[in-house]
């Protein structure tokens, strides 16, 4: 009754009428004229997009700092600990605003920006660079790229079986390396070996021609990556710690230098520890990244808010911003326990 006296629809059929805005960033073909959904589906990549890479970032630099937490070299742990303390004390929406404030303050205008070479140009408008101009040849290669990675990923399934079975190893680096070069390369010289690029130009008030990154991308990725790491960090150290020194001091004894005892002993054990609280960390960046409406990237809230604000359908809105989050969540933590069930320790 309050809902028709108000005169507001109720339902999805919003969906289908003409959107009317612009999205600033977006991975697929979208104008004004599309409809709410396919603005909400640009919003949802955008926010994919920023996710999976901060989530690759967020790991790696993660890592490497719990580990250097636990240096032998004095100065590089505690380098290491005024990282972790400092960025996890300081809220994530403060530091997307410094983040995002001096790439807009410090970075030079659009006429005075950083070249490298002729291929790429910092500015305070993002990063401009030049990018492969449009070619049958790219798509087959990155077609054959992505078998080339499960060709890869099932010789090192296969030599995995073959060492538990015989105790042989088979070598895995190369053979995945030469795969993931080999293949690719092969199909673009197929295609005709394309080498033009779409080269930036500057043109009135900022570049054409190329691919861009905003500031706003930078900023959110840069922010998620690095206070996601310190929560990594301390979340690797821990796991490092909970394996027994009797292993290292037994991979000591078999001769193993310390990026292979760290490699082949200790991590593979300490993955166990490290699974389930990493999974909570992935989860968290996740649904930090809605705090990109903040600095104005378009991520699935920011364009679900402008959609509430025009059709007045915040029930729905809310209602599936709430179901998407909730399946993203759902993917990862399937995704990292099907993992964890992998590495898991079974006792006979």
């Amino acid at each position: 009754h309050n809902l028709s006296t108000r005169q507001i629809q109720v339902g999805f059929g919003f969906l289908s009428r003409e959107a009317g805005f612009e999205i600033a960033e977006t991975h697929v073909a979208y104008d004004p004229s599309n409809t709410y959904g396919r603005a909400l589906w640009v919003g949802l990549l955008n926010t994919l997009w920023v996710s999976a890479l901060g989530i690759v970032a967020a790991t790696i630099l993660g890592t490497l700092i719990g580990v250097a937490r636990l240096s032998s070299n004095w100065l590089v742990a505690r380098l290491a600990s005024v990282y972790v303390e400092f960025m996890r004390n300081i809220p994530l929406l403060l530091q997307l605003f410094v983040w995002y404030g001096l790439i807009t303050e410090l970075l030079p205008p659009v006429r005075e920006a950083i070249a490298f070479g002729d291929l790429a140009f910092l500015s305070q408008r993002g990063l401009r660079y030049a990018w492969p101009q449009a070619s049958p040849a790219w798509s087959a290669t990155g077609w054959t790229l992505a078998g080339a990675v499960a060709l890869a990923f099932a010789w090192h399934r296969l030599a995995r079986r073959r060492q538990r079975a015989t105790g042989a190893q088979w070598p895995v680096f190369w053979p995945s390396l030469a795969l993931l070069v080999a293949l690719p390369v092969a199909a673009w010289w197929a295609g005709g070996a394309p080498t033009a690029l779409d080269v930036p130009q500057l043109g009135g008030f900022d570049f054409q021609g190329g691919r861009s990154l905003s500031p706003e991308f930078i900023a959110l990725l840069v922010g998620l990556s690095t206070y996601t790491a310190a929560f990594i960090a301390e979340v690797v150290r821990g796991g490092i710690v909970s394996v027994p020194q009797g292993q290292a001091g037994a991979a000591m004894a078999l001769g193993l230098n310390r990026v292979r005892r760290l490699g082949r002993v200790t991590m593979p054990q300490a993955l166990r520890v490290i699974i389930p609280p990493l999974t909570s960390q992935y989860l968290n960046l996740t649904k930090n990244s809605s705090l990109a409406v903040a600095i104005g990237y378009p991520d699935l809230v920011a364009v679900a808010n402008t959609t509430m604000n025009q059709t007045g359908q915040a029930i729905e809105a809310i209602a599936i911003l709430m179901a998407v989050y909730l399946a993203i969540s759902l993917a990862i933590s399937l995704l990292m326990n099907g993992y964890a069930a992998r590495v898991r320790l079974v006792e006979r």
